[in-house]
């Protein structure tokens, strides 16, 4: 099938999932910061410019701080750069976190990811990015367990860690849109890393996604929905905005690693932990929150944490999810997609 281009550029999936500026060239900068806050003052969004600051100068201050002394200051982070988003967007939303700690363990005293509980309030910053990214997730009480088990940035952690654990996150090639002109429809497809192929993969994709029985690899796959165009280019606003309804139906099924090269993966049907339908956005920042509380107030539970055997688990968290966070919420208030420059990407 030919593909689909805007801007003279194949299309594939974007890391934006609200409004993703489809065509644009990939932003190529080593400080996401410093982009975004020029892009503030373009836009002309001065109290989202603040919040912006205030989340650059609290990671600035949690750079090369210990793990048990990061979380408090990362998830401050965190949140003002989330109050930069809902500002830039004009969402109203009350100046308070809106999650709080939810106790799961009853009669147990054990301290344990399982039992280590957060819950999503109906007011405050938490809960307004979630309505924000239209999250469809019913249950607002979440273990750390299952919130770290949804971050695709520190996932092959969990499986090493939990090592009975099946992936949840089944990584993609080759992944883009084609236009069949048959039917006049666009469509995502991609395939599954040699490393995960077999029957056991594709048994476990999400509905969004099915087998694709013409090409009859055991590897590619392609979307159920698709989008109504007249030719293999989404020239006009209208089919640029076909194309931006099928990836934002898409994404709660696809998400993404940033790094050198961008890695895309299928959020698979799998046993373990709940399989959450909402944002790694969200997840990173409940998770943060939680662990930000423990450090306040129970260092001694945090430094049993740290102690204990999901330590690195722990630890690969508060390393890496800050730039993973960072290049998610930049392109959720830009629209556009962010690379490390210098960094050509292999064919």
């Amino acid at each position: 099938m030919p593909l689909l281009y805007i801007n003279g550029r194949v299309a594939g999936p974007h890391k934006a999932t609200k409004n993703p500026n489809l065509g644009s060239r990939t932003v190529l900068t080593d400080s996401h910061w410093e982009y975004v806050s020029l892009w503030l003052r373009r836009e002309q969004k001065p109290n989202a410019l603040l919040y912006w600051q205030q989340a650059h100068t609290f990671a600035q201050a949690a750079e090369g701080m210990p793990v048990s002394s990061a979380p408090l200051l990362l998830y401050y982070s965190f949140m003002n750069a989330t109050k930069a988003l809902l500002s830039a967007k004009s969402i109203p939303f009350d100046e308070h976190h809106g999650i709080r700690s939810h106790n799961m363990r009853g009669a147990s005293s054990k301290i344990a990811l399982s039992n280590e509980g957060v819950r999503i309030l109906q007011r405050g910053i938490a809960p307004a990015l979630s309505q924000y990214l239209n999250e469809t997730e019913s249950s607002t009480t979440h273990s750390m367990e299952a919130l770290l088990f949804n971050l695709p940035c520190i996932h092959r952690t969990f499986c090493l860690t939990y090592k009975n654990q099946k992936d949840l996150f089944i990584p993609l090639t080759d992944c883009r849109l084609e236009f069949d002109p048959v039917t006049s429809t666009t469509y995502f497809c991609g395939k599954i890393s040699k490393d995960f192929v077999g029957p056991e993969s594709l048994r476990r994709l999400p509905p969004s996604l099915l087998v694709d029985l013409e090409l009859n690899d055991g590897r590619s796959i392609r979307s159920t929905a698709t989008a109504i165009l007249t030719r293999p280019e989404a020239k006009t606003a209208v089919e640029r905005a076909s194309v931006a309804a099928l990836l934002r139906e898409l994404r709660p099924d696809l998400n993404y690693i940033f790094g050198a090269q961008t890695l895309w993966y299928v959020k698979a049907i799998v046993p373990g932990p709940a399989r959450l339908k909402r944002s790694p956005l969200t997840c990173t920042l409940l998770a943060m929150h939680r662990l930000s509380e423990i450090c306040r107030y129970r260092p001694v539970e945090l430094a049993s944490f740290l102690n204990g055997q999901k330590n690195w688990l722990l630890t690969e968290f508060i390393r890496m999810s800050p730039r993973q966070f960072l290049d998610e919420i930049s392109a959720e208030l830009t629209g556009q997609q962010f690379m490390l420059p210098n960094v050509r990407p292999s064919t």
